[in-house]
């Protein structure tokens, strides 16, 4: 019998650097033994003279190539990345809803590792009202979480708390605060609209985390599109992209990547996080 493959797509911008973006989600389907796809949006580089650092893709382009995925392969699970524009926030929405799948992960991509804006202001807006009510769970980290609510930068957990509650009505199933920015444990926040539950894992020092972000909430994505819960999903996926944080590595300048493949080829299955649920 023919093995079920099941099947991720990321909409989101190309890397060129190979730790974020498509590239880093394309890996984590991978090595989570789920058939991964993708939508470009834009391609993230600099260029040396221009110093461009942007380069969006065609809306026909974009477009094409949903269609194309739809039609000859389909999908369970979506994971969102950088959009940058509102049309194409727009344009993502309306073919989200013709989708079969509710396993849709809503990463709300602003800010850069290199502090480049991967999110023009003129689209908040429309990622908050069009986007996100859509979302099976998004998963903002720190900053991104401030910026959605307009509010001041968070610095503690029960900041992390109150943010979830806050993003938890506008109008996605969960949200995950990522906490990588706070001191001490790495800690994360899940929220359900009912109960909270704390991912707390060990802390690693390394400035080598590009692409965390990116990485984590496509693991989620992957478990998702097995069957498995959101709680599941993003305990696995904590323990995927802590595993990954463990060995990551630099090159030759700026931060370095997470290593993808730290989760099995290290015999990381059973990197030990701790779950508090509390109610709200």
């Amino acid at each position: 019998m023919m093995k079920r493959m099941y099947r991720a797509l990321s909409i989101a911008g190309a890397a060129a650097r190979g730790g974020a973006g498509i590239q880093a989600d394309l890996k984590t389907f991978q090595e989570l033994d789920v058939y991964g796809m993708c939508v470009m949006t834009a391609i993230v580089a600099t260029h040396p003279e221009k110093k461009q650092g942007i380069y969006p893709q065609s809306v026909d382009a974009i477009e094409a190539q949903m269609y194309t995925i739809l039609r000859d392969i389909g999908v369970d699970a979506v994971k969102t990345g950088m959009l940058f524009t509102e049309e194409v926030i727009l344009k993502v929405a309306g073919w989200i809803q013709e989708m079969k799948t509710k396993n849709i992960v809503v990463d709300p991509v602003m800010i850069g590792k290199m502090g480049s804006a991967l999110l023009k202001d003129d689209a908040i807006e429309a990622m908050k009202k069009k986007l996100i009510p859509l979302a099976k769970v998004i998963t903002p980290n720190m900053p991104e979480a401030a910026r959605l609510l307009d509010q001041d930068e968070l610095t503690t957990v029960d900041d992390l708390m109150e943010a979830a509650q806050s993003l938890h009505q506008l109008g996605s199933e969960y949200v995950l605060v990522k906490g990588g920015r706070l001191e001490g444990p790495a800690v994360d926040v899940l929220f359900d609209g009912t109960q909270f539950y704390i991912l707390e894992s060990p802390r690693i020092d390394t400035i080598h985390t590009n692409g965390a972000g990116c990485t984590y909430s496509a693991a989620i994505a992957a478990e998702l599109a097995k069957g498995k819960t959101v709680l599941e999903a993003v305990e696995k996926a904590k323990k995927f992209i802590t595993a990954a944080i463990r060995h990551s590595f630099g090159f030759k300048r700026g931060v370095g990547p997470t290593y993808h493949a730290a989760y099995g080829k290290y015999n990381e299955q059973s990197v030990r996080i701790s779950i508090q649920k509390l109610e709200e």
